[in-house]
């Protein structure tokens, strides 16, 4: 066999011929240099990129998330001490009109010591209405309490400000005692009691259920202004069981078995697939409009964008609450939830017909219900209030799940002398009560 007309003999003489003015050299290039330098040295920070250094940062970056949460949270706890009390049956901290358009419910259980994630949600939900003026005047505080026993002093101290539904108070109910109501479907009628009670009390145009873990962004009024008045006056959007203004960060890339994702994805390609083809054009002065060119591109910025981290192009989205996107939900999470009212009593008929367990949670039921009753259901994006809570209320072992916080940063933290709360590095020592609480 003649070696000269070999198909490797062939490839060579054809990689011979390629210069460094060849297209195929030039993009070669950009993808390696792109890839390999560029996007992991601007990255490597970056805690939901692909190319974030977890062993590099992960310990030092949980050391300051912790140290922020409790200097936040004796912020918070300053803030409320350094408030006037209320003189009469009137909370000082919101009244909003007899019959509010938006009752802010925000569910509460005592959580471990020195954080006061409550009091963090409370005081910056508090700033915000204030910030917010006359457009906010429809709009009302409530505080919901599901802690069984008289120890949650963060709510206590908030009852002189905010109106408060105690669940417990004054009865004997005791579910520890059932072995029948595990702690799921003890949060699912927590969740049911505190929607109910916000309906009954104020009976408003709108419920917006908060976890006491979630503080709100700063765009979240006027975001929810626009999207109340204006978007969901739309056909398709006007009867949705609930909107949801949070989603994991880590559960937001592009490769997601949700179709809107994809399709999406596939649109930025389009987008920016012609667009940077144009500017190469320009540049490398090539001659007219090369298509395999225009699919280099577009698979090149799609690869761009999901490596680096679709959650941070989203929050090029918060330049303005038009900009913001309205998308189908998916079962995960359950930190703030919008409903209107009509929505929010049909949801309460769906929750007493479900029982929750473990792998069944109340975001899973709620979910589930959308096609078991033919319901909608929608998530905006970027998220409307960040998830800071370190512990769950519903686990009792260690979760070994990798999120914001790692093992070795709390416990540096926990057996430091400025950490005050020594039982928490007890329970954790113990596997009992920490976790990284992601959902």
């Amino acid at each position: 066999m003649n070696t000269s007309t070999s198909p490797a003999a062939m490839l060579l003489r054809r990689l011979r011929r390629l210069s460094w003015g060849s297209t195929a050299v030039q993009l070669f290039i950009l993808t390696v240099v792109t890839f390999g330098l560029l996007a992991p040295l601007a990255c490597h920070r970056l805690l939901h990129s692909y190319f974030y250094l977890r062993h590099w940062h992960l310990n030092q970056m949980s050391q300051e998330f912790l140290q922020q949460s409790l200097k936040e949270g004796e912020a918070a706890l300053h803030y409320f001490e350094e408030l006037p009390s209320a003189n009469g049956s009137v909370p000082i901290v919101w009244q909003a009109t007899p019959r509010p358009w938006l009752v802010i419910t925000i569910i509460t259980v005592d959580r471990q010591p020195g954080f006061h994630y409550v009091l963090q949600v409370v005081s910056q939900f508090h700033r915000l209405l204030q910030q917010c003026g006359p457009q906010c005047e429809g709009h009302q505080l409530f505080l919901c309490n599901v802690e069984r026993s008289v120890s949650h002093l963060d709510a206590k101290l908030l009852s002189k400000y905010v109106p408060v539904a105690n669940r417990y108070e004054g009865t004997e109910d005791d579910y520890g005692d059932d072995p029948s109501t595990n702690s799921f479907e003890k949060e699912k009628q927590d969740y049911v009691y505190c929607l109910e009670s916000s309906l009954q009390t104020y009976n408003p145009d709108y419920v917006l259920m908060v976890e006491d873990d979630a503080v709100p962004e700063e765009q979240i009024f006027p975001v929810l202004e626009h999207l109340l008045r204006a978007r969901f006056s739309e056909p398709h959007l006007r009867d949705a069981l609930y909107l949801k203004l949070y989603h994991p960060e880590r559960l937001q890339h592009y490769i997601n078995p949700e179709p809107m994702r994809i399709l999406e994805w596939v649109g930025v390609g389009m987008l920016l697939g012609p667009l940077l083809t144009w500017i190469y054009m320009r540049f490398a002065s090539r001659p007219g409009f090369s298509w395999p060119v225009v699919l280099f591109f577009s698979l090149y910025s799609m690869g761009l964008v999901e490596l680096v981290g679709r959650h941070y192009f989203l929050e090029l989205r918060r330049l303005s609450p038009s900009l913001y996107s309205v998308v189908p939900a998916s079962q995960c999470c359950t930190p703030a939830m919008l409903f209107p009212a009509p929505a929010a009593r049909r949801t309460l008929t769906y929750l007493s017909q479900v029982y929750c367990h473990k792998g069944f949670g109340k975001d899973m039921a709620l979910y589930s219900l959308l096609r078991a009753k033919g319901e909608r259901a929608y998530v905006v994006e970027p998220n409307l209030v960040k998830h800071i809570g370190l512990f769950s209320s519903l686990r009792t072992t260690f979760i070994p799940v990798f999120s914001r916080v790692s093992r070795n940063a709390f416990l540096k933290l926990a057996t430091s002398q400025r950490f005050k709360y020594r039982s928490l590095y007890l329970d954790m020592v113990a596997c009992r009560y920490f976790t990284v609480y992601c959902c």
